[in-house]
């Protein structure tokens, strides 16, 4: 977290904290605190308060440096504020907990526990701030979440028996419209189960939390109780009076009308006929209300039957069901009959739900079942069976929630799931026994490699081949020695490293060495190549201890490989300079030729030489060089015919204005010494004008071609009969992507005529290789130096840093030009003092100046420092103040985390 102070990050650091004009006493509480009071800063402030709090002061102590010191500096204030609120939490938090503990325990002495007070209580104690999983509010919240389970468990079984209590009362009712017969042979299992309901009534009346149930369960289950008490007793009665009545022809019938109709035709007495009442009049709205309602229940339970919603279209069964007992006799015969058949209807569904499944289930235990019936040779894996037994019972659960349960066959899919899991088992514990093979297996080589690399410590016969064989033999049998665990692999693959490395250490001892001497071998194929006159003998003898080296001392192959090209290059280059050598004693070379192939020649000695300033003048002579093109085609131009004044004019203008723009590319480049420009092209001495016969028009010399007319043909063009470039392309000119003979590509109003510029001569092959390869190191050759002096000049600045000398602070130039004497000179003057502050703010926002990642552990960190830099408007960015907040920086202390996150920004902030 970081205060909300008033200090600005971003301000200038201070040369030195002001003195204090009087010197005033010591504070009483100076010597307490360590020195609080007499700090200068608010940061030093803080750092002797955190020492102080670190100490476990007293609670009395705390508050009366706080009233001391709160008037003077909040920030310091802050942290014993922090700390009197942890204490007073802490006091708090006790004292709730006994508060709440009451409360709990008042609760689970009450013998009609209200299930609405206990389900506030943890409600109420967790917003209260009580700490619930701590001793004794835990045991006690769990106390109370089994009560109120236990109490909602009985109010379920309550329903449970109302349910079962309507059932028994639906069977009765059933029997009487059966024979008396068939009543008589289910009234002894009907017996069993009327007793069997009493008895769970009876318990449930009994148990301890009855009286804590809802107060609309009990009258329930007594309503419950009693309906089936009375319907049992008139079955009972009935059939009794049955069983008399079929015995005596002279006793009275029973009250049910099938048993009376069967004991009249027993008895030889014919049944008259039933007539039906007369329906009373109705009136015409509470019949249309009525038939309404029951019209409403009809079309629900269609369409939710239509739509196949068992669930659905239970709960509409029942509400038509309630609505034909209430308005059933108010309603004409067709509607009752077309409610009857919606009835019949949603029996089906349900029937056919439950069908369905039920052969869903069937089929899953059949697949259950079937994994452990295999046939031969097709036994599955252990991985196989633990994912399709994971399968299986997630789809028996999805199952369950659309249908009814079935615990016949839940008993057989569970059965054969749990023998089906003793594969799994077996190939977990076949698993568990092979990675600790692997893992044996893998110590002993670690073991073995580390006997070898003691016993090894050069290589036999100095054959270092087979010494590094030896090693890829041991890396080959790591990777096949068997699979573990990651954790497990982690684990033993540091101790891996470690084993090889010990054991390779000779071997890349002597790579180094090795590959030291290959760098001097490069440097002296690299001298010999420079020389004037190639030594054939001295390159053979190079080559033969090269070849000697790299038999003797492996080396990666590929890396190896760029050894040998950079070993044979100057050797190379030497061989066809050679060969470029006997071609130019065929072939002379121009005067513009010999002009860039020296300037070439030089550009290469100024990359040898790394040094920036010469590469960059080297590169302004070659370019002038280049641009010498115009006085070349003057010169040819002037040798081969004899111009007239106005053509001499023209190039004496043309070779001043090649004389300006020379100067003026000099003048421009990056180079601090300036460059002489070329030296101008003289102008050709005038020759006087002979007459000479013939028609003066234009067009009509041989010398001068006739411009073309208005709206000219295609291919009328200037350039139409200009040769073609080296690519095929039409444009040739130089200084085009396509062809740079021509020198660099430079502004429009840079650029020679048209005319001069096509017909200019071309380079040849050799010079134009050799100016594009010098150019191209040169280029290269700067990046690398740049690269090298932005390195160097970070790596001196942290080291300034560590050592604590302002000696070491590079200057403004290795620095960069972003860097400006002013932000120098503050980072030297932080880091000449004693270390102090805390740097941890300003590394923050250095990063976020950098847009750099931070740390995992800071990034809480950096967000509320961004939060409080939305707070502060009108302070400036941290891309505004970086240069400061490196000087925070440099003020602290040193560490090794600091240093990386600050080398890691200034990469970004210096980068040129």
């Amino acid at each position: 977290m970081f205060p909300f102070s008033k200090n600005n990050p971003a301000d200038s650091i201070p040369d030195a904290p002001a003195a204090s004009a009087k010197s005033h006493e010591a504070h009483p509480l100076d010597g307490l605190t360590h020195g609080a009071f007499s700090a200068q800063t608010s940061g030093e402030r803080m750092a002797c308060i955190r020492e102080w709090l670190a100490t476990g002061p007293a609670p009395e102590q705390l508050q009366q440096v706080f009233k001391e010191l709160s008037g003077k500096d909040k920030g310091a204030a802050k942290l014993l504020r922090e700390k009197l609120d942890e204490i007073k939490r802490s006091k708090t938090q006790a004292t709730i907990a006994l508060e709440w503990a009451d409360k709990a325990q008042a609760l689970l002495a009450l013998s009609k526990l209200n299930l609405a007070d206990a389900l506030a209580w943890q409600r109420d104690a967790a917003k209260a701030g009580a700490p619930l999983s701590k001793e004794p509010l835990a045991s006690l919240k769990a106390q109370l979440v089994e009560r109120v389970r236990a109490i909602e468990d009985l109010q379920h079984r309550v329903q449970v028996q109302r349910e079962a209590a309507v059932l028994v009362a639906q069977r009765i009712e059933v029997l009487s419209t059966k024979p008396w017969r068939d009543a008589q042979t289910a009234q002894e299992g009907l017996s069993t189960d009327v007793s069997s309901w009493q008895a769970e009534a009876a318990t449930l009346a009994n148990d301890a939390n009855w009286p804590s149930v809802d107060a609309k369960f009990p009258p329930l289950l007594q309503a419950s109780q009693a309906q089936l008490g009375l319907v049992w007793d008139a079955f009972q009665a009935a059939l009794t009076q049955a069983v008399l009545a079929a015995q005596d022809g002279n006793a009275i019938l029973p009250n049910v009308p099938v048993w009376a109709d069967e004991l009249r035709l027993a008895r030889g007495i014919p049944l008259e006929p039933v007539v039906k009442a007369p329906k009373a009049a109705v009136d015409p709205e509470v019949k249309a209300k009525a038939t309404s309602a029951v019209a409403d229940a009809l079309a629900k339970l269609e369409q939710e039957v239509t739509q196949g919603h068992s669930k659905a279209s239970a709960g509409a069964a029942n509400e038509l069901r309630n609505a034909l007992k209430e308005f059933g006799r108010l309603i004409d015969d067709k509607l009752e009959n077309q409610a009857r058949g919606a009835l019949a209807a949603a029996g089906e569904l349900e029937g056919w739900q439950r069908w369905r499944a039920d052969q869903l289930r069937e089929e899953l235990v059949g697949k259950a079942e079937g994994l452990l019936n295999r046939p031969e040779g097709q036994a599955m894996g252990g991985r196989k069976v633990q994912e399709t037994l994971r399968q299986l019972r997630e789809q028996w659960k999805l199952t369950d929630q659309g249908g009814v349960p079935n615990h016949g066959l839940w008993k057989r899919f569970d059965d054969a799931c749990n023998e089906a899991h003793k594969v799994v088992e077996a190939w977990l514990d076949k698993l568990k026994a092979e990675t600790g093979e692997h893992r044996a297996q893998r110590l002993a080589l670690i073991d073995e490699v580390k006997a070898w690399a003691q016993a090894n410590r050069t290589a036999l016969d100095d054959d270092w081949k087979g010494f590094n064989r030896v090693l890829h033999q041991f890396g080959d049998r790591w990777r096949e020695s068997g699979h573990v665990g990651e954790k497990m692999y982690a684990e033993l693959n540091a101790l891996w490293k470690a084993a090889i490395d010990e054991a390779a250490a000779p071997l890349e001892a002597l790579q180094k060495q090795s590959l030291a001497e290959r760098h001097a071998m490069i440097e002296e194929a690299k001298s010999l190549g420079a020389q004037e006159v190639l030594r054939i003998d001295a390159v053979k003898a190079l080559q033969q201890r090269w070849q000697a080296e790299a038999h003797r001392v492996p080396i990666e192959r590929r890396h190896e490989q760029k050894l040998w090209d950079a070993f044979r290059k100057p050797i190379d280059e030497a061989f066809n300079r050679k060969t470029a050598d006997r071609e130019k004693a065929q072939s002379a070379l121009s005067e513009r030729d010999r002009i860039v192939m020296d300037a070439s020649i030089a550009l290469q000695a100024a990359n040898a030489s790394g040094d920036a300033q010469a590469i960059k003048s080297a590169m302004a002579d070659l370019d002038a060089a280049l641009r010498g093109q115009a006085q070349a085609k003057a010169a040819v131009v002037a040798a081969a015919e004899t111009p007239d004044e106005k053509s001499v004019q023209a190039q004496v203008e043309q070779g001043r204005e090649t004389s300006e723009n020379i100067a003026d590319t000099a003048a421009s480049s990056e180079s601090s010494e300036s460059e002489p420009a070329p030296e101008a092209a003289k102008p050709v001495v005038r020759k006087p004008v002979v007459a000479m016969r013939g028609d003066d028009r234009p067009g009509m010399k041989k010398e001068a071609a006739s411009a073309p007319a208005r709206g000219g043909k295609f291919g009328d063009r200037k350039d139409a009969g200009r040769p073609a470039g080296r690519d095929g392309s039409r444009d040739a000119r130089p200084g085009s992507r396509g062809d740079d003979r021509g020198g660099f590509r430079d502004a429009r109003s840079d650029r020679a005529p048209m005319g001069e510029r096509f017909d200019a001569p071309r380079l040849g092959d050799a010079a134009f290789r050799a100016q594009r390869d010098a150019l191209e190191q040169a280029q290269s050759a700067l990046r690398k130096l740049a690269a090298q002096a932005h390195g160097e000049a970070l790596t001196n600045l942290l080291t300034a840093w560590e050592k604590r000398d302002a000696e070491q602070v590079p200057s403004v130039q290795e620095l960069g030009s972003r860097v400006a004497p002013a932000v120098r000179a503050g980072w030297a003057k932080a880091v000449a003092p004693a270390p102090q502050g805390d740097t941890s703010t300003a590394l923050l926002r250095l990063e976020m100046a950098a847009e750099v990642p931070t740390p995992a552990e800071h990034i809480s960190a950096r967000r509320m420092l961004q939060l409080q830099l939305l707070t502060k408007r009108n302070d400036p960015a941290p891309v505004q103040t970086w240069g400061q907040d490196v000087a925070v920086v440099l003020g602290g202390a040193f560490e090794p985390a600091a240093a990386r996150r600050l080398q890691n920004v200034l990469k970004v902030l210096l980068k040129p």
